[in-house]
């Protein structure tokens, strides 16, 4: 995720990153970005994956047109909320072992799709029970932060306009300066704060880390387990709110979720 664009990252040498199945979410430029990018660290030897998914409704998308076609990479020509209820609906079957062998690699400007696949199994869970996003009652006190209509709030500790393709590092490459913020630990305390106006659970966070060249994932196994949090919140019956985030260590799409009383 980032606020804005200036001039490229330096990324240093890493060691190999060992991935498993990689989902891209989407095929336009920030997909086919990332997809160039990982396999070019597995020409040279930095990662390996068994294979890449590219999900875009568009069949003839940028990737189709950049990318010359290979035994490791597929085109899914699906919408991202028909393609995610099947494949994580099956991650969410299988073993945390086996779903932890799968990646996805989210883009910068999609909505909060983990949230709302969130919202959806909820929905089949405890059917006729009232589920709802509401408004957060405050935010975490970021110097940027925002709401979208669908009462997803858009938070950043940077004021700033990141480089493109940031991967984070401690010092961080904007204001040349130790980075001292966390957007997991800061939603965590703004977990605690929500909990003493209202019962709270959480937070689930999908926390995406830079893994090689700049491409940053999160886990499937993160996302079955936020899903096991939320039942875990709704199974005693009581009105409960649930904090949800897609993060990174700067950037995040916050949602609540709202679980009415059985």
């Amino acid at each position: 995720m980032s606020m804005g664009q200036t001039e490229a990252t330096h990324i240093p040498e890493l060691d190999a990153a060992t991935l498993g199945e990689v989902v891209i979410i989407g095929g336009g430029c920030y997909g086919t970005f990332y997809a160039t990018q990982l396999a070019e660290a597995k020409r040279r030897g930095k990662a390996t994956y068994t294979r890449l998914l590219i999900v875009d409704r568009d069949p003839s998308c940028q990737f189709t047109r950049d990318m010359a076609p290979s035994d490791d990479r597929t085109l899914v020509v699906k919408d991202w909320t028909e393609f995610l209820d099947s494949y994580l609906g099956a991650a969410a079957r299988r073993s945390a072992d086996e779903a932890s062998a799968a990646e996805i690699v989210p883009s910068p400007l999609m909505p909060h799709l983990m949230y709302e696949w969130l919202v959806r199994r909820a929905k089949v869970r405890w059917p006729g029970r009232e589920i709802e996003t509401r408004p957060l009652a405050r935010g975490p006190g970021t110097p940027y932060d925002t709401a979208a209509p669908d009462g997803t709030r858009y938070v950043s500790f940077a004021d700033w306009l990141c480089p493109t393709h940031c991967i984070e590092p401690a010092l961080c490459p904007a204001i040349r300066a130790p980075r001292t913020w966390e957007m997991s630990d800061t939603l965590g305390v703004l977990r605690g704060e929500l909990d003493g106006d209202r019962p709270t659970a959480g937070p689930v966070l999908f926390v995406c880390r830079h893994r090689v060249f700049a491409v940053g994932t999160f886990s499937v196994a993160a996302v079955c387990a936020g899903d096991a949090v939320v039942a875990e919140a709704g199974q005693g019956g009581s009105e409960v709110d649930v904090l949800v985030g897609t993060v990174s260590a700067c950037h995040g799409a916050v949602n609540l979720l709202h679980l009415g009383a059985l």
